[in-house]
């Protein structure tokens, strides 16, 4: 089962530690039980998701095929001192969809997965590194979806502490957000509360969490005014003051959490563009010294350094991502505050794939069997373009969602607009379009069509030009 949502086969050897862990999971699951902590009620959309989520995984709610999964790899239960446990992810874009296509299930099946995570490896923090919706005013079934998985977070134990992305309203996500810190959700959305740390503790001793939200050079300037400009003068800024706030605690455990680009990481084509004249990245050394950092932005699970890391997005959001391997990381953070970080792969859902080739293969070889469940971006190279070809791929390849056209053989003209139309009519422009469309010159029928149309045209426009003119003289 705990293969079915998403877990690797790499973790699933269940020792005798991994054992006793889910019997403690498990719990102290009856214990949140018999407390009431139960999330209230949400809305039929999320109850729908939920639902549908349940059958992406084939499991129930509960998912206790992941109990003690990465337990028994991160630590010995028997140990005398607990390390504490934190969960990083980010980029979970509620409310966007690919091409089109509602991924609204898939990331309710994702929430179901990280909330069940957190119960069986009982986890102490869950580290949201921005984005946590696509736009900046979501609509309501991902507010929905959000509230309802903080809710069933929270439920858990575990503290969560969320930054806003540069996807995010930071205004908007923060509202109430000094409330919400009493209950130990903590948003963190204004620049100059950034050296303000949530101040976490455990056997070992305080581990001060540094939250960093997006930090947009030019819409920050009001609240550090004395911070330089550009993403690397502006989060070089803020890691000096936290360093400073650090030292004057006298906390050695410093995680931070941050939202950018980091010199080393790989971008994909879903990240918004976040370059100021052209520099976006900041320098990864900038980072040295801390016991974890938790980056969103880049949605592909990468390692920076071993104390550095993007969990990436739940979910592929673009064609780009199809060969992405999706998690988040489960990092155990020990009394002198090495951290030690094990993927946790997330959910799959419908597979993304990219084909190429002509029309009447995709349609007939047996070869594309294995594509008809998966979300598809094809490029036709057929000589000429085929007529109705997206409703007959569509045929096959129900989800089809990209479709592409690139002739083989055919040479691109790099001269520029200017130059391809000087000194052409308007009827062989028109004529070179259908070519360019459909790599196949104008019929002679269609020539005729085209003309007629441009006639029609040019003795409206004189029509119109005669009305204007006796307007003017009787005026």
């Amino acid at each position: 089962m705990a293969v079915a949502c998403g877990v690797g086969p790499e973790l699933q050897e269940l020792t005798s530690a991994a054992t006793s862990a889910a019997t403690q999971a498990a719990t102290a699951v009856g214990r949140s039980r018999r407390a009431g902590c139960k999330p209230k009620p949400m809305g039929p959309k999320v109850t729908q998701l939920r639902g549908a989520a349940d059958a992406i995984c084939g499991r129930t709610v509960q998912n206790a095929g992941v109990a003690g999964s990465f337990r028994g790899v991160m630590s010995v239960p028997s140990a005398m001192v607990r390390a504490m446990l934190m969960l990083h992810t980010s980029d979970w874009h509620l409310g966007r969809s690919l091409h089109r296509a509602d991924l609204r299930e898939a990331q309710a099946a994702f929430l179901d997965h990280l909330v069940a995570t957190v119960r069986a490896e009982r986890v102490d923090a869950v580290l949201v590194a921005g984005d946590i919706y696509d736009r900046a005013v979501p609509p309501v079934d991902a507010v929905e979806l959000c509230e309802d998985a903080l809710l069933r977070l929270h439920a858990t134990g575990a503290a969560i502490v969320l930054i806003s992305g540069n996807h995010d309203s930071a205004r908007r996500l923060g509202f109430g957000s000094r409330l919400l810190d009493e209950a130990g959700v903590h948003l963190r959305t204004r620049a100059s509360a950034l050296a303000e740390p949530v101040m976490l503790r455990d056997q070992n001793g305080p581990v001060a969490v540094y939250a960093v939200p997006y930090l947009e050079p030019d819409a920050v300037r009001g609240e550090l005014p004395e911070a330089p400009g550009g993403h690397a003068g502006i989060l070089g800024h803020a890691v000096r003051r936290i360093r400073a706030d650090a030292d004057a605690r006298g906390v050695p455990r410093r995680v931070v959490m941050a939202h950018g680009w980091v010199t080393g990481g790989a971008a994909s084509d879903s990240e918004r563009d976040i370059t100021v004249g052209g520099v976006g990245q900041v320098p990864a050394d900038l980072f040295d010294g801390f016991s974890y950092v938790a980056l969103g932005h880049l949605h592909g699970q990468q390692t920076i350094a071993a104390h550095l890391r993007y969990s990436g997005s739940p979910l592929p959001y673009s064609f780009s991502e199809a060969a992405h391997h999706k998690g988040s990381w489960l990092v155990e953070l020990d009394g002198p505050g090495v951290a030690r970080a094990e993927r946790v792969p997330a959910p799959g859902y419908r597979k993304l794939s990219v084909l190429r080739g002509h029309l009447a293969d995709l349609l007939g070889s047996a070869a594309y069997a294995g594509y008809v469940g998966d979300f598809l971006s094809v490029t036709l190279t057929d000589p000429s373009r085929p007529e109705g070809a997206m409703d007959a791929l569509r045929a096959r390849f129900p989800h089809i969602l990209v479709l592409a056209f690139e002739p083989e053989g055919a040479v691109p003209d790099g001269r520029g607009y200017r130059a391809r139309i000087a000194g052409r009519d308007d009827e062989s422009i028109a004529a070179e379009f259908v070519r360019h469309v459909r790599n196949a010159p104008a019929t002679a029928g269609e020539r005729r069509l085209l003309a007629g149309a441009f006639e029609a045209a040019r003795a409206e426009e004189t029509e119109e030009a005669e009305r204007m003119e006796v307007s003017e003289e009787v005026a």
